[in-house]
């Protein structure tokens, strides 16, 4: 696949597109999720999370920047907010790299503020809010 649109309706049905996407990329570790204030990043990652077994409650890293939850059968989950990032320095300071090289699923919110950071070959989750409030998903493997 290299690009798929989801129109999402109801929060509920994000949970079934996230294993969706977890099947379709069974190889890939970092997924980057895209979108304006209040599209629904964080929401979907909980979706994400949640098929993939982590228990913790998953919420917003926006001043944390990164959040780490546990999975019983994938090990650590790294859920990263750059929102507030101003420089690409900041990240490198945070250890970015070793949370990209650890192998461990890492979801991405605001990952176009450290752009010259991320791998080639990844999965990017742009999500736009529609007039009616609904949702179109667009997924893209690739750069």
């Amino acid at each position: 696949m290299n690009r798929k649109v989801y129109g999402i309706k109801k929060e509920n049905e994000l949970f079934p597109v996230a294993i969706e996407l977890l099947q379709e990329f069974p190889d890939e570790r970092i997924f980057l999720f895209f979108g304006n204030l209040g599209a629904g990043k964080t929401t979907f990652i909980k979706e994400f999370c949640k098929a993939l077994g982590v228990k913790d409650a998953v919420r917003s890293p926006s001043f944390s920047i990164i959040n780490e939850y546990l999975s019983q059968i994938y090990g650590p989950v790294y859920h990263m907010d750059f929102y507030r990032i101003e420089k690409t320095e900041e990240a490198y300071d945070m250890g970015i790299e070793e949370y990209l090289d650890s192998g461990n699923y890492c979801f991405i919110e605001w990952p176009e503020r450290i752009t010259d950071l991320l791998p080639g070959d990844i999965v990017h989750i742009t999500m736009t809010v529609q007039p009616d409030r609904s949702r179109t998903v667009e997924v893209i493997k690739g750069r």
